[in-house]
């Protein structure tokens, strides 16, 4: 029973995760695109309008992910939030000034206004590079000892594998946020004109650095697993498949116009990155390696087992009593959670009108 709750839990936060990457994914790649398909205060107001009534409700996703990190997998969380804690206070940090932007932009003297918009959009870029540089540092391993703590630093994070995939992960976010902007923005407005040449853009760009990331993995990363350890790796090339057909789908459908169909079809391409993590590490939450990129190369103790090492779903679990219980109110809460949004997607549907725009 224990077994059973402990992969559970690895799947209901790969679940959280992927509902982060697919609702938060948009709104943060809106950001970035902020200063490039608005020119002016009311193409602004467009963009803002387009995620300020949603942005919040979706980083409810990555807190419930952290939340659930926690108290499944206590040790993990330990190490991730310990270990990696410049990076996590700059997404923070990014995650707060877009919020405090999209609240203050619109009510603030003209001197401010740039800044706030300065804030929204830098805001949004730093944390969508640094989670495409945390998975790719996942995927590939990061150096632990003997202990289970970090000994890296910060810039040992940024190894070539881990920039690569932070590239991917920006250019999907883009992605979806040049697609989600077209499906608000009106239809005669400039800002849908450009998001819908960005759309085009950056779908070829996201085919382009998956192909980059996916040669460097077969050839650099793959050949220092321990494949024994990685059971789930057949699945990840399941997932990699899903990602050639969504990339297929919304290729096929930029030409239609059906924004809808669009924007769902790049929402596949999260789904399959994070599961493809997922079913790369598996069993393990953060795995150990002696840094394969070799960019920095640490001490452990001679003939310790890298792989050893890592933080699996087995070795870093909360009791069975405690994951029990976090499943019954995981039951009750998780629907509601899926209810509200429901209700607010339904409540803000359709594309944004001069009504919604006010004064700007």
């Amino acid at each position: 029973m224990h077994e059973v709750l402990q992969i559970l839990w690895f799947l209901l936060i790969t679940i959280l995760l992927v509902g982060y990457f697919i609702l938060d994914g948009f709104d943060l790649g809106s950001g970035i695109l902020y200063p490039f398909v608005a020119k002016d205060e009311k193409e602004k107001a467009i963009v803002r309008r387009a995620v300020g009534p949603l942005w919040d409700g979706n980083e409810v996703w990555l807190l419930t992910a952290g939340g659930a990190l926690f108290a499944a997998f206590a040790p993990a969380y330990a190490t991730s939030f310990s270990g990696f804690y410049l990076a996590i206070m700059l997404v923070l940090f990014g995650l707060i000034f877009r919020a405090i932007a999209l609240e203050f932009r619109s009510r603030d003297t003209a001197r401010w206004r740039r800044f706030w918009d300065v804030a929204f959009c830098v805001g949004s870029f730093v944390p969508a590079l640094l989670f495409g540089a945390a998975i790719g540092n996942v995927i590939a391993g990061v150096a632990l000892d003997g202990a289970g703590d970090y000994r890296g630093g910060f810039f040992s994070l940024l190894n070539p594998f881990a920039l690569l995939c932070a590239v991917m992960g920006l250019v999907a976010f883009i992605t979806q946020g040049a697609a989600w902007l077209a499906l608000k923005a009106p239809l005669d407005s400039a800002v849908r004109k450009r998001a819908i040449r960005l759309r085009s853009l950056f779908n070829i760009l996201e085919l382009a650095v998956f192909a980059l990331v996916s040669i460097f993995f077969l050839f650099l990363v793959l050949p220092t697993f321990d494949l024994d350890a990685r059971l789930g790796m057949t699945v990840a090339y399941v997932f990699a498949g899903l990602f050639i057909v969504g990339w297929v789908v919304a290729r096929i459908l930029l030409g239609t116009g059906k924004d809808v169909l669009i924007f769902l079809a790049t929402n596949i391409i999260p789904v399959a990155l994070v599961g493809l993590t997922a079913a790369s590490i598996f069993p393990y939450l953060i795995p150990a390696a002696d840094n394969p990129q070799g960019v920095i190369t640490w001490f452990l103790t001679p003939g310790a087992d890298i792989a050893s090492l890592g933080l699996t779903i087995f070795n870093s679990s909360g009791s069975e009593l405690s994951l029990l219980c976090m499943t019954i109110i995981t039951c009750i809460g998780l629907p509601l959670v899926l209810a509200y949004h429901v209700i607010i997607y339904r409540t803000f549907r359709g594309r944004i009108t001069e009504k919604d725009l006010g004064e700007y």
